[in-house]
Formats: C-alpha cells, sequence, structure tokens
C-alpha cells in the first residue's frame, strides 16, 4: 500500500538522488520521451529546496520512494512557464503551478495520482492569495511514431480533477528526446482550475 508524505525546503535534500533517477526514468517513456542527466535533474530540483512555498509529495512503498510530485506558486517558476499568463494579463500572484508528477509504471492504477493532485491543491489553498492551480502537459501529435498502441492520454483523468485545458496559454520547453543529438523546443498546453476555499 502506497503512502504518502508532503515535503518543503531543505527537508528535500536527502531524496534529491532518488528523485532524479525516478524523473529520467519515468521521462523517457511517450509523451516525454526524455533523455536527461542527473546533473540537470539535481539543478531542476534544487529549485523546489529553495523557493518559498513549494511543495514535493512523495509516495512511498515501504521506505522506497516510488513516485513524487511538485508545486510552487507561479511567481517562482521560470519565464517561459510564467509569460504565457503575464501575456494573458492574469496575476501570477493568485496561481500555483503544479509540477510533474512521476510514479513507477507498477505503481500506477493505486490511486497517486488522485494523491498527488489532492495534496498539491491543499498545500496552495494554505497560501495566502492562491486562488488558481495549474499545470502543463506536453502536445504531441496522435501519429508520432513512438507512441505506443495502448497509450491512453491523460486527458479525462486531468478533467476529472476539475482542469480544463487552456490552448491560449502555450509555451515551449527544450529538452533533449531520446535520438536526439541536442535539446529542441517542444510545445506544452496548460490547463487551470480555480482553488475554492475548504
Amino acid at each position: 500500500m502506497l503512502t504518502f508524505q508532503r515535503l518543503s525546503g531543505p527537508a528535500l535534500n536527502q531524496y534529491i538522488d532518488e528523485l532524479a533517477q525516478l524523473r529520467m526514468q519515468v521521462f523517457r517513456d511517450f509523451p516525454y520521451l526524455y533523455d536527461g542527466d542527473l546533473a540537470y535533474e539535481a539543478r531542476y530540483l534544487q529549485t523546489y529546496i529553495e523557493a518559498p512555498d513549494s511543495v514535493i509529495v512523495l509516495a512511498f512503498d515501504g521506505d522506497r520512494v516510488v513516485g513524487a510530485s511538485t508545486g510552487v506558486p507561479l511567481r517562482h517558476e521560470m519565464a517561459e512557464v510564467k509569460q504565457p499568463f503575464l501575456d494573458a494579463g492574469l496575476n501570477i500572484d493568485e496561481i500555483f503551478y503544479c509540477g510533474e508528477s512521476v510514479l513507477l509504471s507498477e505503481y500506477r492504477g493505486q490511486g497517486a495520482g488522485v494523491a498527488f493532485f489532492d495534496h498539491r491543491e491543499e498545500h496552495a489553498q494554505s497560501l495566502e492569495g492562491i486562488k488558481y492551480s495549474c499545470f502543463c502537459g506536453v502536445q504531441r501529435p496522435d501519429d508520432h511514431p513512438a507512441r505506443p498502441v495502448d497509450y491512453q492520454p491523460l486527458d479525462q483523468f486531468w478533467r476529472n480533477r476539475g482542469y480544463e485545458k487552456c490552448p491560449e496559454l502555450a509555451t515551449h520547453f527544450s529538452w533533449k528526446e531520446i535520438g536526439e543529438s541536442e535539446e529542441s523546443l517542444k510545445p506544452m498546453t496548460f490547463w487551470m482550475k480555480p482553488l475554492t476555499a475548504q
């Protein structure tokens, strides 16, 4: 049975190596096809140690970390994450950004996805001034050659959590894909929902 723990700040330091390995393993799969490296991962995860009011939700099988989910107030995110909201005239101080959720494949279907969103949204609602939650997902064509035959997009799962796709809020992230010699830009689209008071 999976258990979950919410951590912020320096308490995350002890899990950085495990989280980096987890991200690299899970994101190698479609749709991200990420060909990462540990040095980059450690730098990336440092954001969640240093940013005020950030959170990481860890999923454990016993003492083993088998999944993780991140979140941070949007104002602390990178420019390519914030800019679409600024361009749309939205107040980024009111928005909480849910980063990735990664979970080893053998643990899927046990409620971790719902728990990850619940924990991050509860954390966001505890922060003064936060009114919305958002995240973004990579956009891949239906006929992408690496798309598995049994691939199921998560759109309906996200809609069931109350999120709506916002095509007008789009950006590009750059990473090195499996088979690429260097990084390339990947189109990303945001999803958003209002957070109601508990």
